[in-house]
C-alpha cells in the first residue's frame, strides 16, 4: 500500500478523510499523517477505545453495543457514519476489533470489523479474521486493511 498514492488520489478528488479507531489506537491516522502534506486530505482521527467514547464522540447507540458488542460490523458502521458526520469529510474509515491477547469463543483474537462511510454511498462494512497473530501483527494488519479500503473507495468512485 503506497500511502502517498492514497493521499494523492484523495486530493485529486477533493476528498478529505476522518478515521475512527478502537483496536488500532490511531495507527491509521498516524500512517496517513506520517506523509508530509497530508493535512490537505486528513481532517481528524477519533480514537474511541472505550464504549463510552464510541457513544460520546461518534454517536454509536448504546443499543448497538448491548446487542452486538463493540467488535461487530454494526458498531463499525455506526463508528464510520459518526466520524463522517462529526468531521464533515467525504470519507471515514472505522476499525474495531480484538487485537489480543485473548478473545473468546464468540469473538476470537484477530477478529476485526471495518466500516467505510462516504458521501453519496451506502456505508460498507467488512469483518476480517486475521487469526491469533499476536497483538502487534493484528494491529498492523488492521491498519493496512483500513488503508486499502480507503484506497479502494477512492479508486471505485468519485469520492
Amino acid at each position: 500500500m503506497n500511502i502517498r498514492d492514497l493521499l494523492r488520489a484523495a486530493q485529486s478528488k477533493n476528498s478529505t478523510i476522518a478515521t475512527a479507531e478502537s483496536c488500532t489506537g490511531g495507527m491509521v491516522a498516524a500512517a496517513l499523517t506520517d506523509i508530509p502534506g497530508s493535512s490537505a486530505v486528513v481532517d481528524r482521527g477519533f480514537v474511541t477505545y472505550s464504549n463510552a467514547a464510541k457513544m460520546q464522540m461518534l454517536g454509536v447507540r448504546p443499543e448497538t453495543l448491548r446487542e452486538f458488542g463493540a467488535v461487530s460490523e454494526e458498531t463499525a458502521r455506526e463508528m464510520a457514519d459518526g466520524a463522517l458526520k462529526e468531521a464533515g469529510t467525504q470519507l471515514a474509515i472505522s476499525v474495531t476489533g480484538i487485537a489480543g491477547p485473548g478473545g473468546s469463543e464468540h469473538k476470537p483474537e484477530g477478529r476485526v470489523c471495518f466500516g467505510l462511510a462516504q458521501i453519496g454511498a451506502e456505508t460498507r462494512t467488512e469483518l476480517v479474521e486475521f487469526g491469533a497473530l499476536g497483538r502487534d501483527k493484528v494491529r498492523l494488519a488492521s491498519r493496512d486493511h483500513a488503508l486499502a479500503m480507503l484506497m479502494q473507495a477512492l479508486s471505485d468512485s468519485g469520492a
